[in-house]
């Protein structure tokens, strides 16, 4: 069996032992040391590195294996070296923040199925020669998850369509909506950390939280910019403190990169500070103005959380939300409003073809009932008071839906009938005359209100 060093720059880190692939005395053998640097092998006397997947600024990722597992099941093991620069008393605190920041992590994964769960968290102090540095490494103990990673996909497949990544980001806002909703933040979102499980899960993988508290922090300002954290917004490059809205943009570049199939490096103009990525994909206006939002370089300009991103890629009718009194049959029933809370509204949607409709009739018989009332009244206050309580009425009723849409018709047909039949109500206008009259109101009042809801459109994205 081969059982890999985790020392770091160890020259000769695969350590074969035959004599391990006897599971009697593999479970029963209390300790090996690496034959190149005697650096223990048996981590926490449990775990065995079989192979190393990733290596990084502030540690390494290894493949391991439990041996007081019955089938000897595989599992992660991520290793963190703190800074050989670091004092004994912040190499102590940064130890304290990281077991902190691991037991968040351990509640999280327990609580959702799309977080690998944790199974150890260890350290191991080992010799040196540096005065300052203690030797300490750090190891964290995750569930191996078996499937593809995005990064993988990504490289075998090219680009995706929006039909295939709507879903992909659909999924992980719920991921993170659960996350956000804790507190915590993922601060690590790329290609290679969302994996998708063989029963067709998306997890994520390697929070960023744990290698920035082992991070040197002047290392880590020196190599700043998109090449560094090319998924990472302009707040969490500067190294300042970072919100929901962080993780919302990283998962918005992780859309660029599957839709045009291009790197970040490719997509972002530095020169101009902007994401350069409708040119090579054509996308539907709803998710292209929801991506573009997402990538805003102020945090308070982006969606605040996951819930908003969702709600904006759902298409809905304008809501108008009034409150509606409890029909007979509500009131009568045995079920009772909650003590201490206000009879709960109804909204009601209305489409924009039906908001145009109410306003051509209402334009329609206001101005039927202007020159009605005119001519009928000889006190000009008293009209303009009884047209305005009339024309109030019928949009209220109309907004309630105490109208069904054939009445308007019918109502407005009678009205334009009574002053054809009436010409005192007319003075000197003809019939014909009226009726144009009516019909520029509506009118006006449809394309006032048509360019009100376009305004208020406008308005609710930029906000």
């Amino acid at each position: 069996m081969d059982v890999y060093c985790t020392r770091p720059g160890c020259q000769g880190p695969v350590n074969s032992w035959a004599d391990l692939d006897d599971s009697v005395k593999l479970k029963t053998l209390s300790q090996r040391c690496c034959a190149t640097c005697e650096m223990p092998l048996i981590l926490a006397g449990r775990y065995l590195p079989v192979r190393l997947l990733a290596q990084g600024e502030v540690g390494a990722t290894f493949l391991a294996r439990d041996r007081y597992t019955p089938g000897m099941q595989f599992c992660l093991v991520k290793q963190f070296q703190l800074s050989d620069r670091l004092s004994p008393k912040v190499a102590q605190m940064r130890s304290r923040l990281l077991a902190r920041e691991v037991a968040v992590l351990e509640q999280l994964a327990n609580e959702h199925p799309q977080i690998p769960r944790v199974f150890a968290f260890f350290p191991l102090t080992v010799s040196t020669n540096q005065p300052l540095y203690n030797g300490q490494f750090f190891y964290l103990v995750r569930e191996f998850i078996s499937g593809q990673t995005l990064q993988q996909a990504w490289e075998r497949r090219g680009k995706f369509s929006e039909a295939q990544v709507l879903p992909i980001l659909r999924e992980v806002l719920l991921v993170l909506k659960s996350l956000h909703d804790r507190g915590a933040v993922h601060r690590n979102l790329k290609l290679s950390n969302i994996m998708r499980r063989r029963d067709g899960r998306l997890c994520l993988l390697d929070f960023g939280t744990l290698s920035q508290i082992v991070s040197d922090s002047v290392v880590a300002q020196q190599k700043t910019g998109i090449d560094r954290l090319g998924f990472a917004p302009p707040e969490q490059v500067v190294g300042g403190p970072v919100y929901p809205a962080t993780d919302l943009y990283a998962l918005a570049v992780i859309c660029l990169i599957l839709l045009t199939g291009k790197d970040p490096g490719d997509l972002y103009g530095i020169d101009t500070n902007q994401w350069n990525w409708r040119e090579y994909v054509q996308v539907s206006p709803l998710f292209g103005d929801v991506l573009d939002r997402l990538l805003l370089p102020i945090p308070d300009m982006r969606f605040a959380d996951a819930d908003e991103v969702m709600s904006a890629l759902t298409p809905r009718e304008i809501p108008l939300t009034l409150p509606v009194r409890p029909s007979p049959r509500v009131a009568l029933s045995s079920v009772s409003p909650t003590p201490g809370k206000p009879p709960a509204s109804r909204t009601l949607a209305f489409s924009m073809l039906e908001l145009l409709a109410i306003a051509g009739f209402t334009g329609f018989e206001a101005a039927l009932l202007a020159i009605a009332l005119n001519n009928l009244l000889d006190s000009p206050s008293l009209s303009m008071g009884l047209w305005g309580m009339i024309v109030a009425g019928l949009a209220i009723a109309q907004f309630r839906r105490w109208l069904p849409p054939i009445l308007l018709f019918v109502v407005a047909s009678i009205s334009a009938i009574v002053l054809a039949l009436f010409p005192f109500l007319r003075a000197s206008l003809t019939i014909e005359l009226v009726l144009v009259a009516a019909i520029i109101a509506g009118g006006s009042l449809i394309v006032v209100t048509a360019l009100s809801c376009l305004i208020y459109q406008l308005l609710s994205r930029s906000i």
